[in-house]
């Protein structure tokens, strides 16, 4: 089983499950999911993350104890990444450095999509020269913001305007933008190449959790 790791606490069971039933669906693996407490809108800025980080460790740990065989953080900012991955003996992927793997791997002109005016360091760091632009959409700051139509209507302006600046690859900054497909709707609408980082997180989690199974099953 996969543990996904959501940073927005809710109570709406489609919601929380969400992600996971993209990776589950998609790469045809267990999962699953649960949330932080007390986090309605997520991780949104340093404060946000540095509150959430001790959550996402408690919560690593309690999954691994469920049975869980490798963990996801669904967040693009990789929270707390180093501290899980000390306080656990299995596999720790996050989101925003499996995206930006992922668009190495093409190498081609990265625009960068968030819900921050700042590129997660991670995701920054990591993308190097390749990172020639980064936007958030108009009037998002939290990733509930996204669940509007009006959200849904921005986060598609900035991927224009994305295209406009010369991004021949946009890379999402936010785990949101998956809970609200717009990957499907921008490579249909726009014709462009779209790193959805609910995607990248579960291509590397799915691939390795086949490589852990089958060595079990060798033994």
């Amino acid at each position: 089983m996969i543990g996904v790791i959501r940073v927005l606490t809710t109570t709406n069971t489609e919601v929380l499950e969400q992600h996971g039933n993209i990776i589950a669906n998609r790469y045809g693996v267990p999962v699953m999911s649960r949330c932080i407490p007390d986090q309605p809108l997520g991780i949104f800025n340093d404060e946000t993350e540095q509150a959430a980080a001790p959550k996402i460790v408690a919560l690593g740990r309690s999954l691994e104890a469920e049975g869980c065989k490798l963990l996801v953080i669904s967040c693009a900012a990789d929270p707390a990444i180093k501290q899980l991955r000390d306080n656990v003996s299995i596999p720790v992927v996050g989101a925003g450095s499996a995206a930006s793997h992922m668009a190495l791997s093409i190498g081609k002109k990265v625009g960068v999509m968030g819900i921050t005016d700042e590129v997660p360091a991670v995701m920054k760091n990591l993308l190097g020269d390749l990172l020639v632009n980064s936007i958030r959409p108009e009037g998002v700051t939290n990733t509930t913001d996204l669940m509007t139509p009006a959200g849904r209507e921005k986060a598609t302006e900035a991927a224009r305007k994305l295209m406009e600046q010369g991004t021949e690859v946009i890379v999402f900054a936010c785990t949101g933008f998956s809970t609200i497909g717009l990957a499907d709707v921008l490579r249909k609408e726009l014709g462009v190449i779209v790193i959805d980082a609910v995607e990248a997180e579960g291509l590397f989690a799915s691939a390795l959790y086949r490589q852990l199974s089958n060595e079990r099953s060798a033994v």
